[in-house]
């Protein structure tokens, strides 16, 4: 709806209708009202203070490896069946506790292997890894 009076003549209207500009300027207000408060509200909370410097020591590490004709070695020393859930026992008994890295031959069966790691889960060994050889054949 246009303001003033409109003759039949054909000349060039030179009124603008504001009131939609009006209602859309009306509405970004409201939602710039309701949405920026919620975007600065924030809860202050007092954190404690710590250092964060860096751990000089590295964590042990224990390597077990198992061979193609499926024995256990220790730190590159041999172990027989026997002594290896003790050795699993005392590692995991540390504090901090060793990372437990297992170097298992590519011909050895699997099923030495999973024996090996089932003994280190319940020595209660909580940190193992697998060390495989990158390269490509």
């Amino acid at each position: 709806m246009a303001f003033g009076t409109q003759d039949d003549t054909d000349e060039v209207m030179n009124e603008i209708n504001m009131t939609p500009l009006v209602d859309v300027m009306l509405v970004l207000l409201i939602i710039f009202i309701v949405t920026v408060p919620v975007m600065q509200h924030s809860v202050n909370v007092d954190l404690p203070r710590a250092s964060n410097e860096r751990q000089l020591e590295q964590p042990r590490s224990v390597r077990l490896s198992v061979d193609a004709q499926g024995r256990y070695f220790w730190n590159d020393r041999r172990v027989d069946d026997a002594a290896l859930p003790g050795l699993l026992a005392t590692e995991a008994a540390r504090d901090p506790q060793p990372e437990l890295h297992i170097r298992g031959d590519r011909n050895v069966r699997y099923e030495r292997v999973a024996q090996a790691m089932s003994a280190a889960q319940r020595a209660g060994v909580k940190r193992i890894g697998f060390v495989t050889d990158p390269r490509e054949n």
